[in-house]
């Protein structure tokens, strides 16, 4: 019989991407189903960086592209830290790849081997602690609750590093949960940070401009710890790019250099359509961003003051990116129709069959007694959705 490799068979499937395809299933049978377990906007591309990327075709952009990124792409990354971050990087500090995905990958797979530990705040993107496991690494998984906002504290950062500590992973606006690290909060961790010289920390600031706290926050803003923090970020969210697939890291020259190396291997560069439209999307008008970002707001109030009345839903106030996560435990161990929700995967499947609503366990994010909403989504559907999980929360008994 053939098996997988050891790496593999210790790799978790994608939650999020499973109840995407489940939803889709049932959308196939004819049933409607809104779908709220989706982590992309649901805007278009804006014109400007498809026209962009229309004219690199026509200008035959159709070969190979360097490793680390087109030249105009990679200075106007180090622009755009510069004027919207306030951060200093050069050119071969900054690696472009498949989405910030790879960038997060890429990473991991660069510094961290067999006994190193990796410090992961929970909740958390799905996918860092599979990478972990890819990179033969060993998560530490730091529970962060609704009380405290999803937010991890100087202390409890502190507990958790050993010796064998080598990164940190910290995701400022947060997926799952929408929580924003604040300036102070950040110079809390950077004080703790400071003191331990060998730990890498990887800020994943994909969701930077879907923001409601004003001007982005960067860990890599502090002096004392610059020098060992790898920014990653893209385009993917800010402008409606999630299919473009690119995203980027701004690292120290010996990360970026081991990223290139690795990346050489196994992808090459980037597309070469998609990082010209990339440019556009840097270099253009950025009212765009704005735009989404107030429609995102809007929505975020709306679910809000709809699940509140849920009873038993508990709720913090999410302050960026587009997601809700609320701890719904009130239910677990009720029953409706024959079935018993003992968990929140049960509660999610229940929500899907029964109200045709697809959401996210809360397991696969390392927080079991909440689920995830996507409100990237229009105004309509939400109103819809959250009809139907209230009423069919109702129902349990």
């Amino acid at each position: 019989m053939t098996q997988v490799s050891d790496r593999l068979a210790s790799l978790s499937p994608s939650e999020t991407l499973a109840m995407s395809q489940k939803s889709n299933e049932l959308k196939a049978q004819g049933i409607d189903v809104i779908n709220l377990s989706v982590g992309e906007p649901d805007f278009y591309t804006p014109d400007h960086i498809k026209e962009a990327a229309k004219k690199a075709i026509d200008d035959n952009f159709s070969f190979y592209s360097p490793v680390p990124g087109y030249m105009d792409l990679r200075k106007a990354i180090v622009a755009k830290l510069k004027n919207e971050n306030e951060l200093d990087y050069t050119t071969d500090q900054i690696i472009v790849s498949n989405g910030a995905k790879q960038s997060v990958c890429n990473v991991l797979l660069s510094i961290i081997g067999p006994g190193d530990e990796v410090i992961v705040p929970a909740p958390y993107w799905v996918s860092y602690v599979e990478m972990v496991k890819l990179a033969e690494g060993t998560n530490v998984i730091v529970s962060a609750g609704i009380e405290q906002d999803f937010k991890i504290t100087p202390q409890q950062l502190e507990a958790a590093i050993t010796p064998k500590t080598k990164a940190l992973i910290l995701c400022s606006p947060s997926n799952p949960t929408g929580s924003v690290y604040t300036k102070e909060e950040l110079k809390g961790l950077a004080d703790v940070l400071a003191k331990y010289p060998n730990v890498i920390i990887l800020a994943d600031e994909i969701y930077e401009h879907i923001n409601y706290m004003g001007a982005h926050q960067s860990i890599a803003q502090f002096p004392e710890i610059k020098e060992r923090v790898v920014v990653i970020n893209g385009v993917s969210k800010a402008y409606a790019m999630t299919g473009w697939r690119v995203g980027f890291i701004a690292a120290p020259l010996w990360i970026a250099k081991a990223c290139n190396k690795l990346q050489g291997q196994y992808t090459s560069g980037a597309s070469s359509i998609a990082q010209k439209a990339a440019v556009a999307a840097f270099t253009g008008d950025q009212s765009c961003v704005e735009q989404m970002r107030e429609a995102f707001l809007r929505r975020r109030d709306l679910v809000i003051k709809l699940c509140k009345d849920i009873p038993g839903i508990k709720l913090n106030i999410p302050q960026g990116a587009f997601y809700l996560f609320p701890d719904l435990s009130y239910y677990f161990g009720k029953s409706a129709g024959g079935r018993t929700v003992n968990d929140a995967a049960d509660l999610a499947m229940y929500l899907l069959e029964v109200g045709h609503v697809a959401t996210v366990g809360g397991a696969a994010f390392g927080a079991p007694d909440c689920l995830r909403f996507s409100y990237a989504t229009s105004d309509e559907n939400l109103i819809e959705a959250i009809k139907r999980i209230k009423e069919t929360l109702a129902a349990l008994k």
